[in-house]
This record gives C-alpha cells, structure tokens and sequence, in this order.
C-alpha cells in the first residue's frame, strides 16, 4: 500500500524526465591521499554497532543517513533515485547493501527499502557499484557488479524493477541468467568492476565500459551488445594509459561544444566532444580528458590539450571520489554527483557512528575555450537558502579581515567577487615548482604567507580567535608569458585535535580564468565539516573534509581576509545561511 506521506512527495514533483541515472560510490577512507584502498574490510568493525550517534560533524543540508557507512545514485519518470552503497551494520566499509532514496527535487529525500544486496550465487559476496541505462521500450535496467567468492572474482550483473508501475521502484528482481559478461583470461578478474551507463551506437549495439587495469595500465574496457543479454568484449579498450594504475568507476559521456545544455549518453552527432573520467586507485582522485570519440574504429582520443595522466584535469582537486554523471531531460543538463568520505580516523568513525556524505549535485557543461569542463551546484539548492547579507565596495588592505555576520557561518552558501587594481604585484613562479602539483605549492605558500597578488579569500569555519580556521583562498603569481591562478582549500588548521593519522591537506588546483577585469569569483558551500567551493564559476572546484573542535554550531565564524600588499576589494559578498532538507528516515533503512 502506498504510503500518503510518499504519494503526496511525489505528487508536488515537477519533474517529467524519462531517463534515469544511478550514481555509485564503491570506496572507504584510507591514506592513499586520504582515502583507504578501495574495498578495503575491516573484520573487526563492519558490524560494530554504535548507541551514541555523534551529531557534532554532521552536515545539515547534504545528503547521509543518520547512521553508519554510506556512498552513492539513479532517475526515471520524474523520480530521482539514490541508490548508494550502504554498511546497515557499522560505519566501516563492508555488509554492503544497495540503499535506495527517492526525491523529485535532488535535495529533500524520502528512504527505502535496500534495492539490492547479496542473495544470489553470483553476487554473495558483494554487490559492488553499477549504472543504469533506460531500454527503448521506457524500461531502467541496472548493470552491476558482483563479488562471487572469497578470492574477491567481479563479475557483472543485472538488475530490473519488480512493479515498473511502482513509482518509486522499490523492488529489484535478478534474473537467473546472471551474470552477463564475464572476464575472459586476459582480464584480472579482481579488478573489473564499475559497468558504466550504456549507450547506443548508430549501428544498433549496445556499449559499456568497465574499469580494469593490466599490471600498471588503467583500463576502461569495452563491450557490447545487440540485446542487451549477450555481451561480446571488444578486442581493444576504448581507451587505455600506461602506468595510471586500476581505473573505477569510468564515466563516458559526449558534451556541446557551445552552451551549457546537456546531452544523453547516445547523442553523436555534430559540434560536441567527449570527456572520458576515471576514478584512479592508486590517487584516490578524478582525473578526466577532453577529446574525441571515433565510432568507427570505437576509440577515444584525448585532445593535445587534456594531459592523459595524474597531472592532468580533475574533476574536483580535494575529497571527493567515485562521481557517476547524468543526463536530466527534464531541465536539459548533465548532472555530475560525487561522494566524500571522512579524514579522520576509522575509530572516529566508529565513536560518532557515520562516515560519508554525497556532495551537493552539480551541473556540468564544456567550457567555451572547449579545454575543460565547468561544474556548478544545481539550480534546486537555493531553496534551501534562508537569512541573507550582503557586503559590497569593502576594501581589504594587508593584513586585514572582515567578519560575515549575520548569519550561521557552521551552514551557510557565499558568494564573493574580489576585484584588483593592478596585476603588477604578482608574484614570480618559482620555476622549480614547475613540476610540483598544485597541491604542494598551495602547502608552500598557504593563507598565512605574505605575498602579492593574494592570498585573499574566505576563513571558514573559523573559531574566534582563529585556533581553527579552513581558509579558502586565490593567489596570482606571473609566469614567464601568462598569470597562473592558485586556488587552495587548506585543511591543515582547521582543527585543534591533536591526531597524527588524520588526513589534513592543503589541497589546490590552478584556476585557468582571464585576469583581463581583474576579478575572481569564488563560491563555498560550508556544511559543517565539509567546505565545497568553486572558483571562476564553477572551472576549479575543491572540496574538504574538516573537523573543528571550536569552530562548531554556533560558535562558527566567517571572515573575508586578504594577506597580500595588493589592495583587495571585496565588489560583492553574497552569503545565506542554509536550511535543513526533509529528510524522514522513518520510512526505511531497515536490516536486509
């Protein structure tokens, strides 16, 4: 029987989209840049319980249960789908089970029952991370992959809807013909998961990728299929690079070379590109590439412009992994949603009772210099913004900091434009960090050192006194024929607590933006222990894991600041404080 509650959610949906997306996160922390290795079990942990669910972290407009470990999610007929691989049993990585959430807005969420979890002799154990495509004939499958022995063999499976008159689709059969694709003897079986969304070729067969790696090369697999039943592995991977390490979760999906609309997965006709990412393993980052899809010979070519490699293009240069992208009709945009698991300890984990949390869902779109992509958190996020203030014409000298008042710093959306008198007191690029990544130079030259051109930006989640602080900042320096943009998210005084194994870094990407009106935008998302920015509209985007031990709830601080000789002037600060989504988990997350 429906529920009155649900139908009524359902009811005030103005979405009518006919695709449907599934966004999948299959990772736990460790200290690959973080982040544990992926899949990583621990025995002891996974079905510890916990009583006193620790709320001092928690975020109050993003997306978690209210207990244990998650990541991951899907869209069909006007309902959002997240699915997300869920421990019902403890906040470590392990029992995982396919969770399931519904919304029509990306932002309030109504809980389900688990859509999938291990029950068959081809997924007992695991059901790993997957995508779903949606069949002419308006029906979702799910591809999936599946663990089926101790010695941790991936296999990959398919999943359809019980009721597909079921509006929220809560029952999921597996048919007795799993699995469908197999890995063949030139395939390390314990690295082959991640089925992408398929597409449709102009010669009527079915695609997928699934990320794989063969010694040092990074992999994304192709197969495909007429019927979508029979696969058939093509004799060479769609794209492949030398000593990247195992790829996950692959993502492939064309992008319009103009405008900022999206595109389904299948479109391949004129004025488009390509954009190819991959979760890397070994970095515990998203890398991705611009470039071409030959449908003749079924290969990829990255653009000269896209470096095919660790330095080249991520999505998001802090914490954030496993992100699964979508197209929406309904609104006409590609969606991207990635995951951010925690950076501390797994025994903090343990104490508070949770770790992970979706990030906000962005909108993504090709730049027009055609180089790279742009993201920006989706239109449905402002509804949540409640108090407002704004400054405007504010200078900020040397040395000088304004606080944000007005309202709740600990959960709060800025929007702040710096504007600059002069390029002239840049400073020079140190030719030896040529080779470093940004990250290291961020680490070099962080928020307390003096410098030019910047550094001037945000203190998030500040105590008073600034004990603890998260700076996010812009420094310009000159190179030998341009200006090189520095943007950084520094975690390393973002908390007194004093652990040595709590992942604290000053992460950083460069910011490829014209300087020719001499302003920077930049935009924070702070939620309490995570800060998600953007600079220069959404072309560089960062995001940290923070754990104050001052700067909480009420006694959150925001300040403007600017530690440059360069005169800042902030021309206009925008911040809101952010309401809380509904989120009523009465309705589910039970035991399977």
């Amino acid at each position: 029987k429906q529920n009155p509650k649900e139908m009524d959610c359902l009811k005030k949906s103005s979405l009518f989209s006919l695709p449907i997306f599934l966004l999948y996160f299959s990772i736990t922390l460790s200290f690959n840049n973080g982040v544990n290795a992926s899949h990583k079990v621990f025995p002891g942990l996974q079905s510890t319980s916990t009583v006193d669910v620790k709320n001092v972290h928690r975020t109050g407009y993003h997306f978690q249960p209210p207990k244990n470990w998650i990541n991951a999610p899907m869209y069909f007929n006007g309902v959002y789908h997240l699915f997300y691989q869920y421990n019902p049993y403890g906040s470590v990585w392990g029992n995982i089970v396919w969770a399931h959430s519904v919304s029509t807005d990306l932002i309030n969420w109504i809980p389900l029952e688990p859509g999938i979890y291990p029950s068959e002799v081809f997924d007992k154990y695991g059901t790993w991370s997957g995508s779903a495509t949606i069949l002419p004939n308006n029906k979702p499958i799910i591809l999936y992959t599946g663990i089926v022995d101790a010695k941790n063999t991936q296999v990959q499976n398919y999943a359809i809807p019980a009721d597909i008159s079921d509006p929220f689709l809560r029952k999921w059969i597996k048919p007795d013909n799993n699995p469908l694709i197999v890995a063949d003897v030139s395939i390390n079986k314990t690295k082959f998961r991640d089925p992408t969304t398929c597409w449709l070729g102009e010669d009527g067969y079915w695609r997928t990728l699934i990320g794989s790696v063969w010694g040092k090369q990074g992999l994304a697999i192709l197969y495909k299929s007429k019927n979508f039943m029979k696969w058939t592995k093509v004799q060479h991977p769609l794209h492949s690079v030398d000593g990247t390490g195992n790829w996950e979760c692959p993502d492939f999906f064309p992008v319009l070379l103009h405008g900022s609309n999206g595109l389904d997965a299948s479109y391949n006709k004129k004025n488009i590109k390509h954009v190819l990412k991959v979760s890397l393993d070994v970095t515990r980052f998203e890398y991705y590439t611009v470039g071409k899809y030959d449908t003749k010979k079924d290969r990829y070519i990255p653009d000269k412009t896209s470096i095919d490699g660790w330095k080249g293009l991520r999505l998001d240069y802090g914490n954030y992994y496993a992100s699964k992208s979508f197209y929406d009709p309904s609104k006409n945009r590609r969606i991207m949603w990635g995951w951010a698991n925690e950076s501390d300890t797994v025994n903090d984990d343990v104490k508070k009772g949770w770790a992970g949390i979706q990030t906000i869902p962005r909108k993504l779109w090709l730049d027009p210099s055609g180089k790279q992509l742009v993201q920006w958190p989706v239109e449905e996020l402002e509804a949540l913004r409640e108090q407002k203030i704004q400054l405007s014409n504010r200078k900020l000298n040397k040395g000088d900091k304004i606080e944000v008042k007005g309202i709740t710093p600990a959960q709060a959306d800025v929007e702040v434009t710096f504007s600059f008198s002069s390029l002239d007191k840049a400073e020079p690029f140190d030719p030896n960090w040529a080779n470093l990544y940004a990250q290291d130079v961020c680490a070099i030259k962080g928020s307390t050192v003096q410098g030019g051109l910047g550094p001037f930006g945000l203190l998030t989640l500040a105590s008073q006194n600034l004990e603890e602080y998260t700076p996010v900042f812009f420094r310009v320096f000159k190179a030998q024929d341009k200006y090189k943009v520095l943007m950084c998210s520094d975690a390393s005084r973002s908390t007194l607590k004093n652990d040595k194994t709590m992942y604290k870094p000053s992460f950083a990407g460069y910011v490829d933006v014209d300087l020719t009106n001499k302003t920077l935008f930049l935009r924070s998302l702070i939620d309490h222990s995570v800060v998600e920015s953007f600079g220069a509209g959404g072309k560089t985007c960062i995001t940290s894991r923070v754990y104050p031990t001052l700067a909480i709830y009420d006694n959150a601080h925001l300040f403007v600041f600017n530690n440059g000789t360069e005169t800042i002037k902030i021309k206009s600060l925008n911040a809101w404080t952010m309401g809380k989504p509904k989120m009523n988990w009465s309705f589910g997350h039970s035991s399977y």
